[in-house]
């Protein structure tokens, strides 16, 4: 029998929507094929190069970090991506809420992170260059040496050096091949001034060459007595202290006539700063060669000449040598004068007045029969003074107790940092040893000071708050090549160091791992993935559950 044959139109085929579970069931099975496919070689791979790239990350946050003492992610997140995000800037104004309290506290903060002139700096030749010589290590940054290039310009000539509107009707200009020395009519003869620094001293300054600087100063003395060429050879070119001195007294007779020369001018105020620099470095070569008593004198001297002239800090060389000389008397005559709450204080100020009364009682200190007894009076004024030495500049304490090596101090100093507590300690720590148990009071209070000023950046005891500035001076001012910089307060290292060498760690683990049991791992690495996935299968199974079908399937094809 024929089969009956179909009349009417062709059925038509209709689509039937895949049900969400399908869905995630075809989305498992791809998923689980994928995983299959991966051989052991991929996750050593895997792990292997997530361990080698967290690991040179972890590198670089900790090279970043002990060079600028900061987190590099977290700088670029603050710098940049704060912003982005609407965060605030710190570059904003003020509140006009903000109390004087704290804008003078700010001020200060700011005064204290100026760079001041080591009053006790050593000399190039002499000593600088010699350290270099034995060693091959320069103990002077350019920063420093540039510092100091700045302060001989500033000493030693002066805006009208070339010309000054009193010499106007009578000068005249001797030309010597490429230099111009400018010369002042005296009577009826021409002489080179000595008012006036000569254009090559002016060049000499300015040059960073040492060879050439010192070539410079040679050809200004063939023209003339020139004091600040005698004084840039006696400290560049000399190499002993003798040979310095020999040259400071060459300086000290042609300063002293440019001086009497130009109080008749009344053009003195250079010259004034030539004459006491020269009386200055005299009196420390004669305490550098044993001759006390001598320096002691003439910085006395000095500073009754010159009572205005305190940028010198010339008492702070006097302390030291009435220190070297037990002349205790004399010193504490010397801080009653200067350790005034009205003056800047410093770390030969703090630590000196510490000293004498730590003298008073050191000697029959002890920790033990304190602690059972008390302190006395006599004890509590030498611990409050050391607290107050403490609080002023936290980093001496480790030089005097020998934690950390000393080196070379630089002709620069910051106030409070580290910088300046490797000055005083290079030439206090005799005194401190010669008096006998001072270090061993020292070694029991001086970390006390720390309960006192919990949170030193914010709020101090005696002084102002700590300046947050030091870190980064000092980085510049000392050789970071071979010393390591004190910081105050010591800081906690960056998150994202410990988060970086967290996962070099645990990426090196399990790449290790995969390779001695790539099989094992394998399967363990399919239960992770299983188990991430796990909560997304549940909220698709509810939301499947919630969701009319219709609408489902729009938002599938979506």
């Amino acid at each position: 029998m024929p089969a009956a044959t179909r009349t009417g139109p062709p059925p038509t085929h209709t689509h039937t929507p895949r049900a969400p579970s399908q869905a995630m069931f075809g989305t498992e099975s791809s998923l689980s094929m994928f995983l299959n496919t991966l051989t052991p070689k991929f996750y050593v791979a895997l792990t292997g190069t997530s361990s080698l790239i967290s690991g040179l990350i972890l590198i670089f946050e900790w090279w970043y970090f002990r060079k600028y003492g900061t987190s590099f992610i977290e700088q670029v997140s603050v710098s940049h991506l704060r912003p982005l995000l609407g965060g605030v800037d710190n570059s904003s104004p003020s509140n006009s809420n903000t109390s004087n309290g704290e804008a003078d506290s700010s001020r200060q903060s700011v005064s204290e992170c100026k760079v001041w002139r080591n009053p006790l700096n050593l000399f190039r030749g002499a000593e600088y260059n010699r350290y270099t010589w034995v060693t091959g290590r320069e103990p002077l940054t350019y920063y420093d040496m540039n510092l100091s290039a700045q302060d001989h310009q500033t000493f030693f000539t002066c805006d009208s050096d070339h010309l000054r509107p009193a010499d106007a009707s009578k000068h005249t200009y001797t030309h010597t091949h490429t230099h111009t020395v400018v010369c002042v009519l005296s009577g009826s003869e021409v002489k080179p001034s000595c008012v006036c620094l000569l254009a090559v001293m002016q060049k000499a300054w300015r040059e960073r060459n040492p060879q050439a600087r010192i070539s410079a100063a040679h050809e200004a003395l063939e023209l003339e007595d020139c004091a600040t060429a005698y004084i840039l050879l006696a400290e560049e070119e000399a190499t002993t202290i003798m040979e310095a001195e020999r040259l400071f007294k060459q300086a000290l007779k042609a300063g002293e006539s440019c001086y009497r020369r130009s109080q008749q001018l009344q053009h003195h105020g250079r010259d004034t700063n030539v004459l006491v620099y020269i009386k200055r470095r005299l009196a420390m070569c004669s305490r550098k060669l044993g001759r006390t008593r001598e320096a002691v004198k003439m910085m006395r001297d000095l500073m009754k000449e010159f009572p205005l002239l305190s940028m010198f800090n010339i008492h702070e060389n006097l302390l030291e040598s009435l220190l070297e000389l037990q002349n205790y008397a004399d010193v504490q005559a010397v801080l009653a004068k200067y350790d005034d709450i009205s003056l800047p204080k410093s770390a030969t100020i703090c630590y000196t007045a510490a000293l004498l009364k730590a003298r008073a009682v050191s000697d029959k200190f002890s920790p033990e029969a304190a602690s059972r007894r008390g302190l006395s009076t006599a004890e509590m004024n030498a611990v409050e003074a050391i607290h107050r030495a403490v609080e002023f500049n936290p980093h001496v304490p480790k030089y005097l107790l020998e934690m950390k090596s000393l080196i070379l101090p630089p002709e620069h100093i910051l106030k409070r940092g580290d910088s300046e507590a490797i000055a005083y300690a290079f030439f206090h720590l005799q005194h401190w040893k010669r008096v006998e148990g001072a270090l061993n009071l020292l070694h029991c209070t001086w970390e006390g000071t720390f309960r006192m000023i919990p949170y030193p950046l914010e709020k101090g005891h005696l002084f102002y708050p700590y300046p947050i500035c030091t870190e980064t001076a000092d980085r510049e001012l000392l050789p970071t090549v071979f010393h390591e910089v004190s910081v105050y307060p010591k800081k906690e290292l960056p998150f994202f160091i410990l988060f970086t060498a967290g996962l070099c760690s645990f990426t090196a683990m399990l790449a290790l791992l995969t390779h001695q049991f790539p099989e094992l791992m394998g399967v363990f690495a399919k239960a992770f993935l299983s188990t991430l996935f796990a909560p997304l299968n549940f909220i698709m199974e509810k939301v499947e559950s919630i969701l009319p079908s219709s609408l489902w399937h729009q938002l599938t094809r979506i």
